[in-house]
């Protein structure tokens, strides 16, 4: 039930209170705490946007309208300057995730009696209104997909025994870089449960490596890594890690728990030795829609697919896919209804 009189707080003593809660359910496991940091990192705009000294429930649904808007046209910070992707602000994905995150609040705001009427329901505006740039393709097409695996792929090979004049061995991250690219464009884990994996969750059944990756919810995966993928990543354990008692797979050359902020620069290290023409910025997020929309493209069982990339729900996957230029014509040239059929694809088999 509602509490029976109002606690005008302002915008900042909702947040912290909110935010103070959100945390709290990490530790019952009813949120990761990758999840909670985006709520609050949200929230926190929310404040700056609205003003922390306004009381919250003074906001109305123009207000919430003109928030959404400012947010919107935020210069999106994942893109390196002058990489000329995204320069106009927030793609559709964020505007979404800021949206749920601010519904949220409200929600527990109305509950806890910090506003008479959640503003959320007096907004009027559009996802096109609230300026959200025409939805690009994430995943990378395969001829680009390869470019940058062929990059990461060629680093063992590339990586002498001679060390660079003011560079100890110890501070080479070329084979963590190549581990970090392929893990993410062939595995397609989130950014979170790469930089959170152990040495010890990688092992080996029946000749095959596998990584038991630990995801959302408290739910675990064990994905079996490609060959190529398994050659780079020993490379890497026998010489390319820091020799240190962290247990964490990824280290920085100071031998701390690499960041998830530092793996956007270790992908645009290695795209810098690729072709030009393969060559296309991307997050690591998109490295995820690229290993959904290239493993669905090639007709891989859908319920693999979902367990690989860790969804509990095949439905998921939709928003993982991304369409490839001329996949339709492919699929209707060999139609399997029309396999041996005169004037069809021939049947190899």
């Amino acid at each position: 039930m509602r509490p029976a009189e109002l606690d005008r707080v302002t915008v900042a003593e909702a947040a912290d209170r909110y935010v103070e809660l959100v945390r709290a359910r990490t530790v019952t496991g009813a949120l990761s705490p990758s999840t909670a940091e985006v709520y609050a990192r949200d929230v926190a705009t929310l404040v700056e946007l609205a003003g922390e000294a306004t009381v919250l429930d003074d906001l109305t649904g123009a207000d919430v309208d003109a928030i959404l808007l400012a947010f919107a046209r935020r210069p999106d910070g994942r893109r390196a300057a002058g990489s000329g992707e995204r320069g106009g602000g927030q793609s559709p994905a964020s505007q979404a995730r800021f949206r749920r995150s601010i519904s949220a609040l409200f929600k527990h705001a109305a509950l806890a009696g910090w506003v008479q009427l959640n503003p959320m329901t007096g907004s009027a505006v559009t996802a096109k209104e609230r300026g959200g740039l025409r939805p690009q393709r994430r995943a990378l097409t395969r001829e680009q997909a390869q470019g940058l695996i062929g990059a990461a792929r060629a680093v063992p090979d590339a990586v002498a025994d001679a060390v660079p004049a003011g560079k100890r061995r110890d501070q080479r991250t070329e084979l963590r870089d190549a581990v970090i690219v392929l893990l993410l464009a062939t595995v397609g884990p989130r950014v979170s449960e790469l930089v959170r994996a152990n040495v010890e969750d990688f092992f080996t059944n029946d000749g095959v490596r596998y990584w038991r990756i630990f995801g959302k919810g408290g739910r675990t995966r064990d994905v079996p890594l490609p060959e190529d993928v398994a050659r780079v990543l020993q490379e890497y354990l026998a010489r390319g890690r820091p020799a240190v008692q962290d247990k964490a797979l990824l280290l920085s050359w100071r031998g701390r728990r690499l960041a998830r902020g530092d793996v956007q620069a270790v992908i645009d290290r290695v795209q810098a030795r690729v072709d030009p023409d393969q060559r296309r910025s991307v997050t690591p997020h998109g490295l995820r829609h690229t290993t959904a929309t290239h493993l669905l493209a090639d007709a891989v069982d859908m319920d693999a697919v979902r367990r690989v990339l860790g969804h509990s729900d095949l439905s998921t996957l939709g928003r993982y896919r991304d369409e490839l230029p001329g996949e339709l014509e492919v699929a209707m040239r060999a139609h399997p209804l029309l396999r041996g059929e005169p004037g069809g694809p021939r049947d190899p088999g």
